[in-house]
């Protein structure tokens, strides 16, 4: 039970702050927040729960380890929102996959990299979510772009739950309601 409590505690903060962040917003931009906040909030109490000792555990050579995994998915946070005209520069080093592999860097790395994009979703307007985008060579919306990235962390945290239980790790959400 005294384990279930933090896992509880953490699991309000984040919905908290998902519903902090759509209470700003309404309409789609709220409806993307909220499947962004479902995976961003489950990818990072995944970080939180895989001791460092696994962050470099790979399932097999040539694939990506878990450190890897996560800082995949922080920079894409930041390199997607060009596609809608946002220039951002990314705070993160250029070889992040390799070289931030400490699991507080990786933590910390990733909230910071969700929170930019809910800033990204935040600063666009319903009607921006029509405009025409063009993203790795091809015709898209604004829209598209926004559930890639969506898209992409529910595809990593697919990923990352395998990981886990690969190694003996169940997901903190799982673990509350058993």
């Amino acid at each position: 039970m005294k384990r279930l409590i933090p896992l509880a505690l953490a699991l309000v903060a984040g919905l908290s702050a998902g519903a902090a962040a759509q209470a700003t917003l309404s309409g789609e931009r709220a409806d993307i927040v909220a499947q962004l906040d479902d995976a961003a909030t489950k990818l990072v109490q995944l970080a939180e729960a895989i001791p460092q000792e696994k962050y470099s555990w790979r399932p097999t050579k040539g694939v990506r380890s878990v450190s890897e995994v996560f800082m995949h998915v922080a920079g894409a946070n930041y390199y997607f929102p060009s596609f809608v005209g946002v220039k951002t520069q990314s705070p993160l080093p250029n070889d992040a996959e390799k070289s931030v592999t400490t699991k507080a860097q990786v933590v910390s790395s990733l909230k910071a990299a969700v929170e930019h994009f809910r800033g990204v979703i935040r600063g666009l307007s319903d009607a921006d979510l029509n405009k025409p985008a063009t993203m790795f060579g091809r015709q898209t919306t604004y829209r598209n772009v926004l559930l890639t990235v969506v898209s992409h962390h529910h595809e990593h945290l697919g990923q990352m739950i395998a990981y886990a239980r690969s190694n003996n790790i169940a997901p903190p959400w799982s673990m509350a309601s058993s």
